[in-house]
């Protein structure tokens, strides 16, 4: 069995369910697989909270404590609410399953067995921070409640973000070793007092601390010490009859908790000397002693982890997953059962180390499952992400927009050039993928559903690939020149360009040829820019110019355009000159990116100096995550 719905009703930023399609549904409402479920998205978009209510629904194995308050009930338009449910539904039930729960399942109406857990909460007194809640069984929760042995059954095993592993780690009342090593099976026999005085022999921890409890006791030392208190000092104090005696040991009370708290966890070299080691394989260490809970019964294994991979290098976060993906797959092998992993991660390594198809994007309190069934994406598309997507173009899952090009030279120039408008993707969160010229809506499609849309606006930006009129036949190639086509060709040609435009997806198709071009043609301004911009690019080709020949050439560059505007040239014939050397691959596009970025920062342009597709396009995006 596995959790494979989990529903909730104003919990933190999940609001009220739709009634009947009247208003928006702002309810979570989620499905999960059997195997890793990857919960990805930008800080406060809800991610935390699908995992904190399984755990209130659940509970966890390490017997955590959470405190209901009054921040957990959702705060809307209308105020804040005094009630919220949290509902788990668990399918594929064994027949071994479905006898361990026999009163409280449920008939889906199909045939099928199936469990539901709801967690209700009512804030009573929200002054004093008083919470009543409630755990039946249901998908009402008017079932019966669900009793302590079928609780135990389906605690979750929990591994917390923002860890202080060597703090955790250490011994100390409460320690959380302690709690982990409390809960784990091997432990169950250990709390009873097998300490053998006469033989001078103990097997369980308990009698072990017994055992050592008696030797130190009779230690030479230990008994002059604690004789010498006694006589000459707390018998002294002693008033009337009272009789006052110390006693040195090491366990005031010898039970199994006292134990537990007296244990450490720690990293050894090979040569089994203690060493201090950094943070990410202290983290590696106290995962280890988390995951020490997983999968250790039969029924309904469930690991919830938040940040993986805080403090780990990427190398490390990869087979951190790998393990994790190795614990969710059922082989004949495998001596414990297939554990259900859901994890949250803001890593856009560990998003692209997963299949697309077992991630959750959440985006503003709402939930996207990038599963087959909810997506435009067919077999091609998953088995190509599942190739080419790598970490450089993951951070699109993190984003408030996407802009998806086709080159190094837009994903080096469109930022600056948006920063320079005002427009900088730093501050509107959008992210740039670079796709190259393969597969460009392969990932735009990756926001494109069946019902409910992504609020992450995406653009894809195109070049025409029509030359102009007076293009010289060695820049032609087999292009076709827009002035040899009707206007109905021409848009029907665009339109082609466009073919993945739906839902919150926009492409922009350059106005004449290509990005280099049209932003030499856009206007006089510009122009110089990228004169100046190429110029530098091929006095780059040998070795990069310093300050003052890059001046030299700028300056010189900007005459010559100046010149030619003198004369008479047209705009286009100026960026036909302007964009020849680019074209001939006399001048790298790359590097004139580069350039042409480090210019803008001493160039005064306005949003009517831009090519009007490139405003177009920054309007989606930039427009968009404002609203």
């Amino acid at each position: 069995m596995y959790l494979a719905r989990l529903r909730a009703e104003n919990f933190r930023i999940f609001g009220v369910a739709a009634l009947d399609g009247d208003g928006p549904d702002e309810s979570l409402d989620i499905s999960f697989s059997p195997g890793t479920n990857v919960l990805v998205g930008e800080n406060d978009s809800g991610k935390t909270a699908i995992v904190d209510a399984i755990r209130l629904c659940l509970q966890t194995a390490a017997a955590d404590f959470y405190r209901i308050s009054r921040d957990d009930f959702h705060a809307g338009d209308s105020g804040r609410e005094d009630t919220f449910t949290i509902t788990c539904r668990f399918e594929n039930l064994s027949t071994d399953e479905q006898a361990a729960f026999l009163e409280l399942l449920t008939n889906d109406g199909q045939g099928n067995a199936v469990l539901y857990v709801s967690f209700k909460a009512q804030l009573m007194d929200p002054l004093r921070n008083r919470v009543s809640v409630t755990t039946r069984t249901g998908p009402e929760g008017k079932g019966p409640a669900l009793d302590g042995a079928a609780r135990e059954l389906l605690k979750a095993t929990y591994l917390r973000p923002l860890r202080d592993a060597e703090a955790e780690l250490r011994s100390g009342r409460g320690s959380r070793l302690s709690q982990i090593l409390a809960s784990y099976p091997a432990m169950k026999d250990q709390g009873k007092d097998d300490f053998d005085a006469e033989n001078d022999s103990a097997s369980t921890l308990v009698g072990i601390l017994r055992r050592a409890e008696h030797h130190i006791g009779q230690n030479a030392a230990v008994a002059a010490a604690r004789e010498d208190i006694n006589t000459a000092y707390l018998q002294k104090f002693a008033i009337g009859s009272d009789v006052l005696r110390g006693k040195i040991g090491v366990a005031g009370d010898a039970t199994l908790p006292r134990a537990l708290e007296r244990l450490e966890l720690a990293l050894f070299s090979a040569s089994d000397e203690w060493t201090r080691r950094g943070l990410g394989y202290n983290n590696a260490l106290f995962m280890a002693a988390e995951l020490l809970l997983l999968g250790k019964g039969d029924i309904a294994p469930l690991l919830l982890i938040e940040e993986p991979e805080a403090h780990l290098h990427p190398q490390l976060q990869t087979r951190i997953m790998d393990l994790l993906r190795e614990r969710a797959e059922e082989t004949e092998e495998s001596s414990t059962a297939p554990v259900q992993v859901i994890l949250t991660t803001h890593s856009p390594n560990l998003a692209s180390a997963m299949p697309v198809e077992s991630l959750t994007l959440v985006a503003r309190g709402r939930t996207f499952s990038l599963a087959p069934e909810c997506t435009r994406l067919d077999d091609g598309d998953y088995a190509f992400l599942s190739r080419f997507l790598d970490v450089t173009k993951a951070n699109m899952f993190f984003a408030r927009g996407v802009a998806v090009v086709e080159g190094d030279a837009e994903a080096i120039f469109l930022p600056a050039l948006a920063r320079a408008m005002g427009r900088s993707f730093n501050e509107h969160g959008i992210s740039v993928v670079n796709v190259g010229h393969v597969g460009l809506f392969r990932y735009s499609r990756i926001f494109q559903r069946q019902g409910r849309q992504i609020p992450v606006p995406v653009v894809c930006i195109r070049d025409r690939d029509l030359v102009p009129k007076d293009t010289p036949a060695e820049m032609r190639g087999k292009l076709r020149c827009s002035a040899d086509m009707t206007q109905a060709e021409i848009d029907k040609h665009v339109s082609g360009l466009k073919v993945g435009d739906d839902g919150p997806v926009k492409t922009c198709v350059s106005d004449h040829w290509t990005l280099e071009y049209d932003l030499a043609v856009a206007s006089w301004p510009m122009a110089i820019l990228m004169h100046q911009a190429v110029r530098a690019a091929r006095s780059s080709e040998s070795s990069w110019p310093g300050a003052e020949k890059l001046k030299t050439l700028t300056d010189a560059a900007r005459q010559e355009v100046e010149t030619w505007q003198a004369n008479g040239a047209s705009l286009e014939a100026v960026a036909l000159r302007i964009y020849e050397p680019l074209k001939l691959s006399n001048a790298s596009k790359t590097i004139t990116a580069q350039h042409a970025a480090d210019l803008l920062e001493s160039t005064t342009l306005t949003e009517g100096d831009l090519p009007p597709y490139l405003v177009d396009a920054f309007d989606h995006i930039c427009g968009e995550v404002n609203r």
